[in-house]
């Protein structure tokens, strides 16, 4: 029986082989890593060698770098109101993009009425013209955009709205949780004053995340409060293992970069080449710059569960671009945004590889395709 195919990276990646045997070794201490004996400085160690990688990997200092439970606790984290830069005061409202991840759109600590949403174009990046409009004469904003988009892959143009923000006297997140590991990300160049991260997107284990500030950002608050841990931003023992887990997951992954960029996207291009020449497809976002990883995709009549179904019976997994919710399907966000009518955003499939796909791989699954579109779409 052939092997089992993954093409679902954006919502999870494999344990490195590096990131488990950094935990492997990180589960044998003893040692508290807030205890001053040589135990405790052991596994103090692990951690402080783990937020110096990551800050090396995202150009920030260690010191800047909290470690938390997950990217949905990070985005929380970061989204706190009282932020402020080293020359402006602290913000009072926070506008997100439309398309963002959930954790983003419920806003944090902001209230219901000091949250607004930034409108996308329908290739799902987000439109700075009303960004401007949005930051015109208003109190200082928390603007939270993402680094990438996890269901379309659209690349989103941080680096422009941090020049927009800044100018405005506000700060900008990037949630970054889909770009490391894909795309080169340094909060320098971009200009993000806070950035989120998740340790199992790039090969690390699940439950571990990091928010990270650009250098004299102050006014965190933490979500947990508590022991003085994380330099007080975080309370709670930190996730030794872990955390020991992400930082060599990361450090992989940045060695690895520039290879995984030019073969995924050599990849994904045959892919989506291949899903076109069998069916009618639509490939959403496919007019702007995208992930080299990530497709998501729908043809007429395709009903994107039956089809998740179909591929997962063929060996290969995929994801859909719809949530289920109390038993109901309901369309995308993300899609709605870009003004995609709900049947269109209702058969929309996520295909996304990662730096051990291979070519047979893809074989596989535009063979599946090829099955299921005579099926389902003729049938």
């Amino acid at each position: 029986m052939p092997s089992r195919v993954y093409l679902d990276w954006n919502a999870t990646t494999p344990l490195r082989t590096e990131a488990r045997a950094a935990m492997l070794a990180a589960w044998e201490l003893i040692g508290n890593p807030s205890s001053v004996h040589a135990e405790g400085r052991e596994a103090r160690r692990l951690v402080e060698d783990s937020r110096a990688t990551l800050a090396a990997a995202v150009g920030a200092l260690p010191r800047n770098v909290v470690f938390t439970s997950a990217g949905t606790e990070a985005n929380a984290l970061a989204l706190s109101p009282g932020l402020k830069g080293p020359s402006g005061g602290p913000v009072e409202r926070l506008l997100v993009s439309a398309v963002e991840h959930p954790s983003i759109l419920v806003g944090g600590r902001f209230p219901v009425d000091g949250i607004g949403q930034i409108r996308v174009t329908p290739s799902g990046v987000v439109d700075l013209n009303h960004l401007r409009a949005l930051l015109a004469g208003g109190p200082p904003a928390l603007v939270s955009i993402m680094a990438a988009n996890n269901e379309t892959g659209a690349l989103q143009p941080v680096a422009e709205a941090a020049q927009i923000v800044h100018e405005a006297g506000g700060l900008l997140h990037v949630d970054a949780i889909q770009a490391l590991g894909k795309i080169p990300f340094d909060i320098r160049i971009i200009g993000s004053d806070v950035a989120t991260f998740s340790a199992h997107k790039v090969g690390g284990p699940k439950g571990v995340g990091a928010a990270v500030v650009a250098e004299g950002i102050a006014g965190l608050e933490p979500v947990l409060r508590g022991g003085g841990q994380e330099l007080n931003r975080r309370a709670g023992t930190e996730n030794v293992a872990g955390i020991a887990g992400f930082g060599a997951a990361v450090k992989v992954a940045l060695q690895a970069l520039p290879e995984d960029i030019e073969r995924m996207a050599t990849l994904r291009n045959r892919l989506e080449n291949g899903i076109r020449a069998i069916a009618n497809a639509t490939i959403f976002s496919d007019d702007v710059e995208r992930l080299p990883n990530t497709i998501l995709f729908t043809a007429p009549g395709l009903k994107a569960e039956t089809a998740v179904i179909g591929f997962d019976l063929e060996g290969i997994a995929v994801s859909s671009g719809s949530a289920c919710s109390s038993g109901k399907v309901q369309p995308s966000h993300v899609l709605s945004a870009m003004g995609c009518d709900p049947i269109t955003a209702q058969g929309a499939v996520r295909l996304s590889l990662g730096w051990s796909t291979e070519p047979d791989d893809i074989n596989r699954a535009l063979e599946a395709w090829r099955k299921l579109g005579n099926t389902l779409l003729k049938g």
